[in-house]
């Protein structure tokens, strides 16, 4: 066991980390062996304290998210070869892991897990029941289906893993000290910190928050409530078991779904750790009221084997040697849960040069990733790839100490359900951040949840079959949304988009501050344009929309999970440019009504003085006008393409201002839509949407955006340089759009793309967004492929629930945007619709 003398040595460092688990030390290790000088990092007991030490430890690959994977892979290929860099052991085992499907729903889970593998380099099978019984001798196979299998899988000592990650730490020039506590944290008006100890200050240049379930109280140092809550999480360990002792290689892990468990060998016996429902796992409430009790390090808490009495029963019926083994240990310990159980990475919106890398429930895998992931973010000044389902800024105000617990219980509970497409979970909701139309449409529909919103994906009418159905193939949403489809496509329909990210910007240097930030041209007063703000390497860091309502007065418009993430960019932007303007976040106080379809005009324009005519507010313009007397921003814009307006009004107008253009709307059948309708309206005009076929991992011009991307502006806005070198080499691949033959099941993305070239049927590319075309009647979607396989009329295969289907490159759009066929019939042509 190694010892620290407590001291700080230094008065200034660049980089201080406040916590000693395996995140810090892995963030200490690889941001040292970058180069970085100055790291610092302060534990306040010993390095493993809290939650690390008492893990179970357990390395996978799998993740259902894309770009997860990527965390665990680095992770993994880390832990291989770190005793041969720093000479410390860490007690890595690869026996692989294998998560068991006894339903026929979980082999289809399967199977759509494995549509999203193709493309990614890390092995993974779905196995017989037979190879399942090869690799697990000791199953009962009564109700194996099938098996996932990942070779590469096993587990490592928390405490040796640690430890290594801290030589290596210390050997590249880090500096690790504890017991060294922070009593404070004091930002400065250069951006710089003061971190207080009992030993002395350190003026930082950054302070990132790594302290596990103490990261509440960091954060209450500077007026943040980070959104995290204990989870009293158990795990049992038997005395030796003869049938493994017996055994010539060491047992896969394995994870029983049904049963909510994962199982693994320790020594000649078995672990195995539990997820209890909802209803019987445990929070450590008191700590987030009065805070972690002072001199928690190495504790843990009171076992109860009552509350895991059915699991455990699940695990002997599923591996029976375990009924006659000894249970020799029973850990029961503190693991921080955030809301939706993945951790919150990355610069906190709000406070400058603070960073987090908190709420990991699962530490051990995401460590090894999360600290490079982390140090190349802050050495390069932009994420290395897209990881925003981590980042921090996706809670806000609205994330209340009853939601973060309420939803805790969920995500435990929920830690082996099967994991649909377009999941709902309602614990938590709703929040008090719903929208002024929420009490009014909330029985006439199903709604999902969007940042704290909730925002109806489908209506209900007479004869459907209500309420969430979650399935992989077509469920009860599939005629519902045609028909609202239909509706916008040849009536007129309604939607919330409240949820949006609002912002406005003014002041001097407004207009040199947008032209340095977007891609796009700065729009005309009484205009709007879709803009693009990229990250210096020229990827696609947002997309808004941006309107000049007055001259140097701008409302910046963008989705609603990209909120914090996109405002912290331009916060930071304007900070370091030294710009003069002001920021306003109106996002909870703005309500916003979609209104579109061939009768939009004809509806609005009851309500209004104002000529709505195409001649006088033409596409893409914005005006301030009153509909039935309220006072709304009207922007001729619509997401499905078809003629349309978005109305930014006062939140609490949004009732009298729904009924009045539901009431205008009688004659030409007005009615409501969701947001399923959308999505479909949207991919048949051919319309991206940030975070599927364009984000961090992308450049616009594989994203087929050139027409939004100015480089020929004389601003050298952020990427500018970057872009033209892209451009310059040559894509490698492309953003294609494909039809598919499919029979009750469509592409949602990141599904796998096969080619049948010459020498054998190869992945060469994933989905990035599709649907069902109400339009053409068939499936749609979005794909990135090489260059040389984009041509129009290409063949290739998607893969959907482990079956390959015919797919089409064509020409986009499939239906033409209404701006584009108004201008074709003006010149005599028949557009396509």
């Amino acid at each position: 066991k190694e010892t620290s003398s407590p001291s700080i040595g230094k008065d200034r460092a660049d980089t201080v980390i406040i916590g000693g688990g395996c995140v810090g030390v892995s963030l200490a290790y690889h941001l040292a062996k970058a180069g970085l000088k100055d790291v610092v990092l302060l534990e306040k007991s010993e390095l493993t304290a809290g939650s690390t030490w008492h893990a179970a430890g357990l390395t996978t690959y799998f993740h259902p998210g894309i770009n997860l994977k990527k965390i665990h892979a680095y992770s993994i290929k880390l832990y291989e070869k770190l005793e041969e860099e720093t000479g410390q052991p860490v007690g890595f085992h690869q026996p692989g892991s294998i998560r068991i499907a006894s339903t026929p729903t979980r082999v289809d889970e399967f199977k759509y897990q494995m549509t999203r593998a193709g493309w990614h380099p890390t092995e993974q099978y779905l196995i017989t029941p037979e190879k399942v019984q090869e690799l697990f001798p000791l199953l009962n196979m009564d109700k194996v289906l099938a098996g996932l299998y990942n070779p590469g899988d096993g587990h490592i000592d928390p405490y040796s893993l640690t430890m290594a990650l801290a030589a290596g730490a210390r050997k590249y020039g880090a500096q690790l000290n504890y017991p060294v506590q922070v009593t404070n944290l004091n930002s400065r008006s250069d951006g710089t910190w003061e971190v207080e100890t009992p030993l002395g200050i350190i003026q930082a240049k950054r302070i990132v928050n790594t302290a596990g379930f103490w990261a509440r109280d960091i954060g209450k140092m500077i007026g943040l409530q980070h959104p995290l809550i204990p989870v009293h999480h158990q795990y049992v360990v038997t005395s030796t078991i003869p049938e493994v002792k017996a055994l010539k290689t060491e047992l896969p892990v394995i994870r029983d779904l049904e049963g909510s468990y994962y199982l693994r060998q320790e020594r000649d016996g078995l672990l195995f750790g539990p997820y209890e429902s909802e209803e019987k796992m445990k929070l450590q409430e008191s700590w987030v009221t009065n805070g972690v009790p002072p001199g928690f390090g190495k504790e843990l808490f009171e076992s109860d084997l009552d509350r895991i009495m059915e699991h455990i029963e699940a695990a002997m019926e599923m591996v029976p040697v375990l009924r006659k083994a000894d249970i020799v240990n029973t850990i029961a310990g503190p693991i921080t849960y955030s809301p939706d159980i993945l951790p919150m990475v990355g610069p906190h919106q709000g406070v400058r040069n603070y960073w987090v890398a908190i709420g990991f429930g699962y530490g051990i895998i995401h460590a090894g990733g999360i600290g490079k992931y982390l140090s190349d973010w802050i050495l390069e000044g932009e994420p290395p790839f897209d990881l925003i389902e981590v980042d921090p800024n996706r809670y806000g105000k609205w994330t209340t100490t009853e939601y973060t617990a309420a939803k805790a219980r969920e995500s435990y509970g929920f830690n082996n359900i099967v994991g649909y497409p377009k999941e709902e979970r309602f614990a938590g909701r709703p929040t008090e951040r719903a929208s002024g139309l929420y009490d009014l449409l909330k029985s006439k529909c199903s709604m999902g949840f969007h940042a704290g919103w909730e925002q109806p994906h489908w209506f209900y009418k007479p004869g459907d079959e209500t309420g969430y159905k979650p399935s992989f193939q077509r469920t009860n949403w599939f005629d519902p949304v045609g028909r609202e489809y239909k509706q916008v496509m040849e009536k007129v329909g309604v939607i919330d988009l409240s949820p949006f990210g609002k912002f406005k910007v003014k002041g001097t240097d407004s207009v040199k501050l947008l032209d340095h930030l977007f891609a796009n041209v700065v729009p005309k007063v009484g205009s709007t344009n879709i803009s693009h703000m990229l990250t210096p390497r020229g990827k696609v860091y947002a997309e808004l929309t941006v309107s000049q309502l007055y001259p140097g007065e701008f409302m910046l418009v963008t989705g609603s999970g990209s909120e914090l993430h996109d405002l912290r960019w331009i916060e930071e932007k304007v900070t370091r440019g030294g710009y003069k303007v002001e920021i306003e976040n109106m996002t909870d106080d703005m309500g916003v009504l979609s209104v579109a379809g061939p009768y939009a005009r004809q509806v609005l324009q009851k309500l209004t003085n104002e000529d709505l005519s195409d001649a006088s507010f033409k596409f893409l313009q914005c005006r301030h006008l009153k509909l039935s007397n309220v006072a709304v921003t009207a922007i001729r814009i619509s997401y499905t393409g078809e003629l349309g307006w978005e109305l930014y009004h006062r939140k609490e107008d949004s009732v009298h201002l729904y009924s009045a253009i539901m009431e205008a709307g009688q004659k030409e059948g007005i009615d409501d839509f969701g947001t399923y309708a959308l999505n479909a309206l949207r991919l048949e005009k051919g319309f991206r949407a940030w975070g599927a076929e364009m984000n961090c991992d992308t450049n616009p011009l594989e994203a087929g955006l050139e027409y939004f991307v100015k480089l020929n502006k004389a601003a050298d806005f952020t990427g500018k340089q970057a872009l033209k070198q892209i451009k310059e080499k040559g894509l490698k691949r492309r953003l294609v759009y494909l039809t598919l033959e499919t029979d009750n099941v469509d592409p949602e993305g990141n599904e796998s793309v096969w080619h049948n070239g010459k020498a054998r049927t190869i992945v060469i590319g994933n989905t990035t967004s599709g649907c069902f075309s109400y339009g053409a009647q068939r499936s749609l979607a979005f794909a990135y492929v090489p260059m040389e396989l984009s041509k129009v009329g290409q063949k290739l295969e998607v893969e959907l629930l482990g079956k390959n289907y015919p797919a089409t490159i064509i020409q986009e759009p499939l239906v033409l945007t209404e701006p584009t066929r108004m201008r074709l019939q003006r010149k005599g042509e028949s557009p396509k619709i």
